[in-house]
């Protein structure tokens, strides 16, 4: 189901709308390609917080976007805004990680690889392990719930 700034995810209400438009953005394009709805919105939501770090407003552009209607960015038509040639989540910059549920635990992975890094006994010592990680090593932190669905993100 594609997004829009009136209808999009619960979880990217919290976010400025500068970042939660890129997201919403970036969570359609990814749809578009493929990508199932949680992991979509996962991603998007890392990408636009990155993108929004990137790309800092500057003073003209906050006076610009105060007095002119949002949907007047020219960006929005390009195919090459929208879509991405390879996954959003292989960013050459940083690797995310992975709480994860196991048959037995808890578990830290790397983003697209199949091994554990650990392994623990609760989400609470799997999470204090990963945003050790995260902060030492500059990475976002994913943590999915007991359904294996994503339920936050911890940026370092």
């Amino acid at each position: 189901m594609p997004w829009n700034k009136q209808d999009y995810p619960v979880s990217m209400k919290n976010l400025e709308p500068r970042v939660r438009h890129k997201a919403i953005e970036i969570a359609n394009a990814l749809l578009d390609d493929g990508y199932e709805e949680g992991r979509s919105i996962a991603i998007a939501t890392a990408k636009a917080e990155e993108w929004n770090e990137n790309h800092p407003v500057t003073e003209r552009s906050k006076s610009n976007s105060t007095s002119s209607s949002e949907n007047s960015n020219p960006k929005k038509s390009s195919s090459t805004e929208r879509r991405h040639s390879e996954p959003v989540s292989s960013s050459k910059s940083h690797d995310n990680i992975h709480v994860v549920p196991t048959d037995s635990g808890w578990a830290i992975k790397e983003e697209g690889k199949s091994t554990y890094l650990s392994t623990f006994d609760t989400k609470t010592e799997a999470v204090d392990v990963a945003k050790d990680l995260s902060s030492k090593q500059n990475i976002r932190v994913i943590i999915h719930n007991q359904d294996g669905q994503i339920a936050s993100s911890i940026k370092p």
